[in-house]
């Protein structure tokens, strides 16, 4: 192959990348289901402590934004960024505790990931009732956290052991709990009943 058709494949590959998804599943699959409120991780009531901002906004309009070409493209952005950007590490690693959740510089576990790109993404206009952190359990039985992105189109995943930006019903994980979509300091159990 020559540079330029290297080249072209590249360019063609970002724009496949930066387009919106056009296939969803049936519209009560695309988005979660709640049932309630349930109780607040542990991570993050100690993260609200030292953040209580972060942990007080409360939505007046709950509807989740219009997915847009510009929207994506900064999902794609802030999740490649942030994925190649942070190595992973586990708390008791980096911080010698269990659970420690902040923002990463160079190093990082699952919910600093989150962090990340949550706060990257209100940076870029996002409403924070759209930018949900979200608990949920691994094939492996294993705990993780993910970033529930919620649109008019589906909820989307952006995760830091994947690439690829899913919709929450493609993924392999049993979801438990988000935060609120009302008030960011309170949680909701998902009802993950996709069978």
């Amino acid at each position: 192959m020559t540079n330029k058709t290297i080249m072209r494949l590249a360019g063609a590959s970002f724009i496949l990348a930066t387009l919106i998804p056009s296939a969803i599943a049936s519209e009560t699959q695309s988005h979660m289901r709640v049932k309630g409120l349930t109780s607040q991780p542990i991570g993050h009531y100690n993260y609200c402590k030292q953040f209580p901002s972060d942990c007080r906004i409360k939505a007046g309009n709950t509807a989740p934004p219009k997915l847009t070409r510009e929207r994506w493209k900064q999902m794609v952005q802030v999740n490649g960024y942030s994925n190649d950007t942070v190595r992973p590490v586990t708390d008791m690693e980096l911080y010698q505790t269990e659970e420690l959740w902040a923002y990463p510089t160079n190093y990082g576990d699952c919910e600093d990931y989150v962090l990340m790109k949550r706060h990257m993404l209100m940076q870029k206009g996002w409403p924070a009732n759209a930018l949900l952190i979200t608990v949920v359990r691994q094939p492996n039985g294993e705990g993780h956290a993910v970033l529930t992105v919620r649109t008019d189109r589906a909820d989307y995943i952006l995760d830091n052991m994947n690439s690829k930006i899913l919709p929450w019903n493609e993924t392999r994980y049993t979801y438990l709990k988000r935060q609120a979509t009302e008030y960011s300091g309170h949680w909701a159990t998902i009802a993950d009943d996709r069978g």
